[in-house]
């Protein structure tokens, strides 16, 4: 089955699958929390390409309606994980994630 662009639905769950497995990589071997947090986000955003493509492929608004969810929880999990880092930074002066592994001063 074709998309009105002419692309496969196929291609697309594949580049899901790519982009997923991209930040799984970044989030186990990355040692900055930077890295780690936008490995996270494009994970995040993997699956909401799958949700689209089925929603598409089905005919039905609830991949639409799950995307939507993912969405608002990556904007409060990027304001409160931002916030997170920025204070860690603060009084660690690092964000390299061995440096900050135990909450003691």
């Amino acid at each position: 089955m074709l998309s009105s662009s002419g692309v496969p639905l196929n291609w697309y769950l594949l580049l899901s699958a790519i982009l997923f497995c991209i930040g799984i990589a970044g989030f186990l071997y990355r040692r900055n929390v930077i890295t780690v947090f936008m490995s996270i986000e494009l994970m995040l955003n993997a699956v909401n390409l799958s949700f689209v493509t089925f929603s598409y492929k089905f005919q039905q608004v609830d991949g639409h309606i799950f995307t939507f969810f993912v969405m608002v929880v990556a904007a409060a999990e990027a304001a409160v994980g931002l916030a997170i880092i920025l204070t860690v930074f603060k009084n660690r002066k690092t964000l390299q994630v061995d440096d900050i592994n135990s909450l003691k001063n």
